[in-house]
Formats: structure tokens, C-alpha cells, sequence
């Protein structure tokens, strides 16, 4: 191969890998800003700590948006929930939900905090408060998903064990009769109910600053390419 065809040959794997190194950092900056705006708006929320009533979970015009709620209900007799792969403080754990349904009939999931799980797997008990309870706390998105892979719950015992939080095949599987508002609520840890917890949005996943600097290090690869396929095109070539 003449050394013209293997520049040209080189100059295509080059713009190949500039253009996928840059995609990636592209993508990790803009999950940085994504998740940047989310802190800071649930930032602003928990400062002012103004109420909105339960049954605002239930609006899908803000089932990306974070609200400070409180207000009255009962907790539905279905079992309990349990999202799998929890981590808090560097221990393997779930997090549990219950369904909960305010005055207005609204039905939401709350998140009653984090609990471990031992090698044995076994699922551990989470009580369901009995008769007319107040619940404040902030309403907010699920957990991020990652992957959707199926309907994400399983029957588990009394209760469901989920992969991921998703309202609608919650619903479904646990077989309410009115939807799942699109938002959960994240229990106020003064209340003395519940499990350990905090308002920590993202103790499961990357936070900003990892993001920054994994697009650092994408977009350092591609210069690194663009500028070690300088050096190659330009080397005198020996005789």
C-alpha cells in the first residue's frame, strides 16, 4: 500500500474515532448541565419549603419539576415495594415504597428510605403506617431507570420487587384502579416514620462534577488522535 493510500486510510480511522470521542464528551457535558439544573432546582424548592397539596403528584405537567407537598391519606394494604440495588453509604440495600392515597383519591408512591439486604437476599419487612396519617415531604421524578429491560417488577412474597420505578407498570401489576401519579414523594426524614433516607437526588447515580470530567477526558482522547494523526501525516517518512 502506496503511503498516500495508507494517509487516507489512517485519516478515515482518525476522523472516526475524533468524531465518537467527541460525540461521548458531548453527551457527558450535557448530562452535566442536566443534572446540574435538576440539583438547583430542587435546591430552591427545599429552601422556600412552600406545600403544595398531595394530590399535585398527579400533574403530568410536572412530572419533570420538584414541589415541596404535605397532606393527609392512608396507606394502601397492598404490599409493599422494593427497588433492588441500592446503595447508602457504601452498603448494598433496597429502598422501600408504599402506596400511598391522599383525601382527594390521588394514589403516589412514597419512599419510605433505604434499608440493606443481607448475602442471603432476603427481602426485608417494611410496616404499612395503619389509619389517617400526614405526609410531607418533596416530590420528585423517579429514580433515573437506566436500562428498561421488561416490566421492571416481580412479585415477591406479599410485596414487588422492582428493577426500576415505573408508575404505570406498577400500577398494572399491583392492579389499582386509578393511575399512579408520575411523581413520588420523597419523605421528609424529620418525620418519624419510615426508614433511613435523606433527600440526596443522586446517591445512585454520577453527580455533575463526574460527568465534567469524564467529557474532559473524552475530549481529550480526540485532540490526542487529532493531534497524534498530525505528527503522522507530517513526519518526513525515512529513506
Amino acid at each position: 500500500m502506496s503511503r498516500q493510500r495508507t494517509l487516507v486510510f489512517g485519516w478515515l480511522l482518525a476522523v472516526a474515532a475524533i468524531t465518537l470521542f467527541s460525540n461521548l464528551g458531548l453527551w457527558q457535558s450535557r448530562r452535566a448541565v442536566e443534572k446540574q439544573a435538576m440539583l438547583d432546582a430542587a435546591a430552591q424548592v427545599l429552601d422556600a419549603r412552600a406545600p403544595v397539596a398531595l394530590a399535585a403528584a398527579a400533574d403530568s405537567a410536572r412530572a419533570h419539576r420538584y414541589d415541596w407537598a404535605a397532606g393527609a391519606g392512608r396507606f394502601d394494604p397492598r404490599g409493599p415495594l422494593w427497588l433492588d440495588n441500592q446503595q447508602r453509604e457504601g452498603r448494598a440495600g433496597v429502598r422501600a415504597y408504599r402506596i400511598f392515597v391522599t383525601e382527594r383519591g390521588t394514589a403516589l408512591l412514597v419512599d419510605l428510605g433505604w434499608l440493606p439486604l443481607g448475602g442471603d437476599r432476603v427481602l426485608p419487612p417494611i410496616a404499612r403506617p395503619a389509619g389517617q396519617i400526614e405526609l410531607r415531604g418533596l416530590l420528585a421524578p423517579p429514580p433515573s431507570p437506566g436500562i428498561a429491560l421488561g416490566s421492571g417488577v416481580a412479585r415477591s412474597g406479599d410485596g414487588w420487587l422492582l428493577t426500576r420505578v415505573d408508575p404505570a407498570a406498577i400500577a398494572a401489576a399491583t392492579g389499582l384502579s386509578v393511575p399512579l401519579a408520575p411523581r413520588v414523594l420523597r419523605l421528609d426524614p424529620a418525620l418519624p416514620l419510615g426508614h433511613a433516607r435523606d433527600l440526596e437526588l443522586l446517591a445512585n447515580t454520577l453527580p455533575p462534577a463526574k460527568h465534567r470530567g469524564y467529557a474532559l477526558q473524552w475530549f481529550a482522547l480526540a485532540l490526542a488522535v487529532l493531534v497524534t494523526a498530525l505528527i503522522l501525516t507530517f513526519r518526513r517518512p525515512r529513506r
